[in-house]
């Protein structure tokens, strides 16, 4: 394993080498690396190419293939190594989670002070100098590049790319500092003990005030002058693979102090280490996604739904900002999918299935609905184009004023109402299919079975199901241009017609015609 203290210094390019140059706010390093990246930016993307996939598919998956060769050595060394290397572990795991109750003994579970005084030097040194034997019972050799900052240079650590939880050899070398974990980790046995002589910030994923609460313990313990130890932090959030690097959280930045990067390298040719959910560029040499934690829960809520656990990708940042979606509101949107894909293979949406899906027959309108929402022109509709397509096609579609214009339409006898003969009637001619049958999706919409549908029902429906805002739109499109083309084809006709009169009753002479013509063509 290797690890790289990369400090932001006042020249970047030369930061792996001045190691005594004052440290700057993080904000201030930004602006200029910003300033330097303005003046090489390529012409941006045009919009609609702004929701291309991602250079990286899935971040969250890895694989191992091992040859006949590695596969023996796991065999012998199981055999002979293992034994030996799990003796070792267990004897300093147990000196480690006694010498970590020692340190913490009559202390409070909340971590509300700093430990002090000998409580935090045992942490610091023998707590260290028993990691580092714990990882080496493991089979790690470490080495480290680079210089760590103090505790008054930079509060905060920044470690990436985070691949498996081994990556915890980083708090060791760093100087035992304060980590933000899980607050189910705490109540491990042995494990849990020593975490908390760390007093790490702990974030609960189920409570829904622990975002603030973590954001605001950090910023305590940054701002506290060294009075509290530095804070290491994963920015990603999750594990990946460790062939990009994911979108950070911004929890690191909301102080406004120095941080310094530790970027995590795992050397080995067999990559037996990185624990992802699926068995810098500049520093790395590793591309960028807009992946994030929330892509792993949709890739983990799409396996439940029996769909393929790589159509939950959609890079969630990316289209939560651009199309102003939250969490809760994509994941119903996979839930809908899901229904709608379920009988498919791979997790695509054919034309038949989106027809079904809306329970109407495939037409010339709902083909071009389709080819809508198919970006890639591949035939079907993944998930992200599922989604980017309702966002942008549909519910901009999907106004007042739309509902009252389609809901007048369909009530032929403006009563107030809609019966099913009005419904099936306007159905039938728009979509060109006479022998169309609409009783189910009737049944859908007349909510209260009275027979009839009335406003409130039709404009519930509606809101609830935007594509079909879209589908009229798209049809009120089409009659335009066609009632555009008639009246093209009427005039054509008129100034023949006229023409023709005209000339019955004004005849010229074969010569006159022939000037005529002849001055139209040097004209």
């Amino acid at each position: 394993m290797c690890l790289l203290f990369r400090p932001f210094c006042a020249d970047p390019c030369s930061a792996s080498v001045q190691w005594d140059v004052p440290w700057l706010p993080v904000a201030l390093q930004l602006q200029k690396m910003a300033n330097k990246v303005e003046q090489q930016r390529v012409p941006s993307l045009p919009r609609q190419k702004s929701f291309i996939p991602p250079q990286i598919p899935n971040p969250f998956v890895h694989e191992i293939n091992l040859s006949p060769v590695n596969k023996l050595k796991m065999v012998l060394c199981g055999l002979f190594l293992l034994p030996l290397r799990v003796i070792l572990f267990m004897i300093v795991l147990l000196v480690s989670w006694l010498v970590a109750a020692i340190a913490t003994c009559c202390c409070p579970e909340k971590n509300e002070k700093p430990l002090e005084g000998w409580r935090r030097k045992v942490t610091q040194t023998l707590i260290g100098s028993l990691g580092r034997l714990l990882f080496f019972s493991m089979g790690f050799h470490v080495r480290v590049e680079g210089k760590p900052a103090t505790p008054s240079d930079a509060p905060i650590l920044l470690v990436a790319p985070h691949s498996s939880f081994f990556d915890a050899i980083a708090v060791i070398v760093s100087g035992m500092p304060s980590s933000v974990s899980r607050a189910e980790n705490i109540s491990v046995p042995i494990f849990g003990r020593i975490l908390r002589a760390l007093q790490p910030v702990l974030v609960s994923r189920v409570d829904p005030d622990s975002r603030k609460n973590t954001i605001n313990e950090i910023k305590k313990r940054a701002t506290s002058g060294g009075e509290w130890p530095q804070v290491l932090i994963f920015p990603e959030g999750t594990c990946t693979n460790r062939s990009c690097l994911i979108s950070f959280k911004p929890g690191a930045f909301h102080p406004g102090v120095p941080v310094q990067p530790i970027l995590l390298r795992y050397p080995n040719i067999q990559d037996t280490v990185t624990w992802t959910w699926q068995g810098f560029s500049v520093a790395l040499g590793l591309p960028v996604t807009d992946h994030t934690y929330e892509d792993c829960r949709l890739m983990m809520t799409a396996g439940e739904l029996t769909l393929p656990m790589e159509t939950g990708l959609v890079e969630f940042t990316k289209i939560s900002k651009k199309l102003n979606l939250k969490w809760d509101s994509i994941k119903k949107q996979l839930e809908v999918f899901a229904s709608i894909a379920g009988s498919c293979k791979g997790g695509r949406i054919g034309i038949e299935e989106f027809a079904n899906h809306l329970k109407l027959p495939v037409s010339d309108v709902l083909r071009e609905l389709f080819s809508l929402f198919d970006r890639n022109k591949d035939g079907t509709i993944d998930f992200r184009e599922y989604v980017i397509g309702v966002a942008i096609l549909c519910n901009p579609a999907n106004t007042e004023e739309t509902i009252k214009m389609a809901f007048k339409l369909f009530d032929v006898d403006e009563d107030g109402s809609i019966t099913e003969d009005e419904f099936s009637s306007l159905l039938q001619s728009s979509l060109g299919v006479p022998d169309l049958d609409v009783s189910k999706l009737f049944r859908d919409m007349d909510a209260d079975n009275s027979g009839k549908i009335s406003y409130e029902e039709f404009r519930n429906f509606s809101l609830n199901h935007p594509e079909y805002a879209k589908l009229f739109t798209t049809y009120l499109e089409h009659q335009r241009y066609y009632a555009y083309m008639l009246e093209c084809e009427e005039k054509e006709d008129y100034n023949v017609m006229v023409q023709s009169a005209a000339n019955k009753l004004c005849p010229i002479s074969n010569e006159e015609e022939r000037i005529s013509v002849s001055d139209k063509k040097e004209d």
